[in-house]
This record gives structure tokens, sequence and C-alpha cells, in this order.
């Protein structure tokens, strides 16, 4: 088992890759702290990996309130006595558009959760984290390094490229306490949010289904997209002690559409 007595803090858990992430932890035997902005979808992410609550933990948690990232963290310390790895997949990816139609105010809000919120739960949990080293795991993204002509999300990607960029100032200030940093960076990734796309797209042009994942996956080298369990596990991987000679990296998985 990859994550074997491991506690791993998990921001973002919704229907997607949260719960992929945070399922896998504890399949892999590890313990899971889960936070989230809602708390139905964390309360159902739980029961559904853990029913009877010994492996997995979970608090309401904004990213944006350095209090309550405090307080996520504390609960990991609280309930599994330390913290061994902290993944980031809470992140604001809801605005679409480019430079000409910006709504700066709007940019500053997807920044101040994707970049500056990452950075803020990361540093909540850093106490903990020194006193064992480890892993953190971000969730990038492949627009940050080559952006997609299907849709635009000039600001999300900005926001993902500038936490990438950040990862290397992490990975060399962290590295003397054996903290690894290293990201993941999916391409087009099958579950909820690029199935209501797929599904949005298609009542559009009325076309089946079928067709437009047709125009998605027709540039990539294998057949289909990956899936929110496949990004899961590589990032299981990067948590986990069989990378540990791994930091500062950032790791496409995206069926080979961009290859770097």
């Amino acid at each position: 088992m990859l994550l074997r007595e491991k506690t791993v803090v998990v921001s973002g858990v919704g229907a997607g890759l949260g719960h992929r992430v945070a399922e896998a932890v504890v399949r892999e035997g590890g313990r899971a702290v889960l936070g989230a902005r809602t708390g139905a979808n964390l309360a159902k992410s739980a029961a559904e990996i853990d029913p009877e609550g010994h492996r997995v933990a979970h608090r309401v948690t904004d990213i944006t309130d350095e209090e309550q990232c405090t307080a996520l963290a504390a609960l990991a310390v609280e309930r599994f006595g330390g913290i061994d790895a902290v993944v980031h997949v809470a992140a604001l990816d809801s605005h679409f558009g480019g430079l000409e139609d910006a709504d700066f105010t709007t940019w500053q809000g997807v920044l101040d959760v994707n970049l500056l919120g990452t950075l803020r739960m990361t540093r909540a949990c850093l106490p903990a984290l020194k006193e064992r080293g480890g892993s953190v795991v971000l969730i990038g993204t492949q627009s940050a390094v080559a952006a997609p002509t299907q849709v635009r999300q000039a600001a999300y990607a900005a926001s993902k490229g500038a936490l990438t960029s950040a990862m290397y100032s992490l990975a060399h200030e962290l590295g003397p306490h054996r903290i690894r940093v290293n990201t993941v960076l999916p391409g087009w990734m099958w579950g909820p949010p690029v199935q209501a796309y797929v599904r949005f797209a298609a009542d559009a042009e009325g076309a089946p289904e079928a067709e437009v994942l047709a125009r998605l996956t027709e540039r990539m080298a294998l057949p289909e997209l990956a899936t929110d369990g496949d990004v899961a596990e590589a990032v299981l991987f990067l948590a986990s002690d069989r990378a540990r000679a791994i930091t500062g990296q950032s790791l496409l998985v995206n069926a080979g559409e961009l290859m770097r």
C-alpha cells in the first residue's frame, strides 16, 4: 500500500477529483482529512469512502480564509497525530474569457483561491509537515502551459501558471525539511466538469455527445481521455515515499495530448 498509515489533507473535495484522491488515499492504507466549502459534499464523500469514519475526517474549509485553513490542519493533527502530505484540489475554474473581456475583479478572486488559497493551506500545514517531512502535491492544468482551443479560461490558466512557478521556490524553501513539492497537470479529464461541457456543447450544436468527445480525443496519443481516477493515481504516487527523490517537477496527465 502506497500510503500505509500516512495522513493526507485533501482540499476541494466534491464529486470529482477531490473525491477520487481521498478515496484512493484510504484504499492505499492512508487516512484522509477532507476540506471543502460545501459541508454536504464533504459529508457525502466521507460516508462513501469510509462509512465507519475511522480513516476519514472532514471540516468545512474555505481556503481564502486563513483561520479555516489552520483549523483543517489542526483537525488532521488532532484526529490522526500529524500530516504526511497535502493535496490541493480546491480551485475556482468557473470564469471563462480572455483579456479583452476581462473583469479583473473576478481575476483577483480566481487568484485568491487558486494561488493564494493554495499557499495559505500549505502554510497552515507546515508545522505538522516539518515534524515528519512529506509531500505537497499541487493540481495545476495543462492550459497553464498550452492554451486550449475549445474554451478560453485565461484567468484560471494564469492563476495555475503562477502556482506552478511558485512550486520551484517552495521546493527549494521546504526541501531542507524533507518536504517535497510537485505539480500534476491534467489536460481534458473525464469527470463531472468535462462531462457537463460535452453535454452542453452537444446540446448547443445539436450533435451527438460522442461527436463532441471525439473532437477532444483526436489530438491525443491514447484514444481516450484521462479520468479523474487516472489523475488521482498520479497524485498518490507523488504523495507517497515512492517519489521520495522527486521535487519541483510537473507531471502531465493528458493521454499524450501535449508532450514535453
